[in-house]
């Protein structure tokens, strides 16, 4: 049987908000896999699944770019070692000269902007390293992500860990900034239900059948509780069925509506989202270093 630590069952708290213990016992039950201890722990106690917000887990920030004529954005995540080096300026302004190339390249992978050259002729790889030597930690170029729209671009940076750029038409001069408010804040999946893919519904199907039966209701009332539990999560994951978080008792749907607007697309990205970051026990790493120096 896998080894439970502290630091699992704290991991597993965050993602679910459950208890300390419930959180351990589903741990051992599961043999330590994370995963299914998450499910388990829905399934029998109804717990939503974990927002983006629960995973951030390493350390780093979001480059944001618009051109000026705000037809052509990107936006790019860089990681580090520790807080302190992410809130340095040098990081920062590495993160958007990354954003600012990627939008002028319309790069979207993160192996290609490494191997691109800024416009003052350095590559972006000798950049890396001389920040690097510069700041005494590993620095990385993770992902990136360029918009090119007919319509309009508005980004928003919550501090420098969440980064929101949205492409969308119409409307008036706030609502676009409005929108990628809402969406740092709410975390949607994706616009619309369309774009939920068939893997994510059938996954939370399982999940709200098996946490129905625990009901022990007849098979024709857990089918109709389930389809009503599969509307209710897609409301909760599209941009255009959340509630707009400036005024709840709207939809973003119906505002986009009443602002004659509409959203084409977005990227949100959580700074460590999905990383598994390594817990040191200070303790533990001293000791071994005394035994290292015997």
């Amino acid at each position: 049987m896998a080894a439970i630590s502290a630091s699992m069952v704290k991991e597993l708290r965050e993602l679910t908000g459950l208890g300390m213990m419930e959180c351990k016992k589903a741990l051992v039950e599961t043999d330590g896999d994370m995963k299914a201890a998450e499910d388990l722990l829905r399934i029998k106690s109804g717990a939503k699944a974990s927002k983006a917000s629960g995973r951030v887990t390493a350390e780093g920030v979001v480059g944001v770019y618009i051109s000026a004529d705000g037809k052509n954005g990107a936006l790019v995540e860089v990681n580090c070692e520790t807080d302190f080096v992410a809130k340095n300026d040098d990081i920062v302004k590495f993160a958007n000269d990354l954003a600012e190339l990627a939008a002028s390249k319309k790069i979207t992978d993160a192996q290609v902007l490494s191997e691109a050259v800024f416009f003052n002729g350095e590559a972006v790889e000798d950049s890396r390293k001389a920040l690097i030597m510069k700041l005494g930690e590993n620095i990385s170029i993770r992902r990136c992500a360029n918009h090119v729209t007919e319509g309009k671009l508005a980004s928003y940076l919550h501090g420098s860990k969440i980064g929101v750029m949205i492409d969308y038409n119409g409307g008036d001069e706030t609502i676009g900034k409005d929108l990628a408010m809402h969406i740092a804040a709410s975390k949607p999946m994706c616009v619309n239900k369309d774009q939920v893919s068939s893997e994510v519904l059938e996954h939370e199907r399982q999940i709200f059948t098996a946490q129905a039966a625990e009901s022990g209701k007849p098979d024709n009332i857990i089918e109709k509780m389930v389809e009503g539990r599969i509307i209710k999560f897609l409301a909760e994951v599209t941009l255009l069925g959340q509630p707009f978080v400036k005024d709840p008792d709207l939809t973003v749907e119906k505002l986009l509506a009443q602002k004659s607007a509409s959203v084409n697309d977005f990227t949100m990205y959580v700074v460590g989202e999905g990383i598994e970051k390594k817990v040191e026990n200070f303790a533990d790493e001293v000791r071994a270093q005394m035994g290292q120096a015997k």
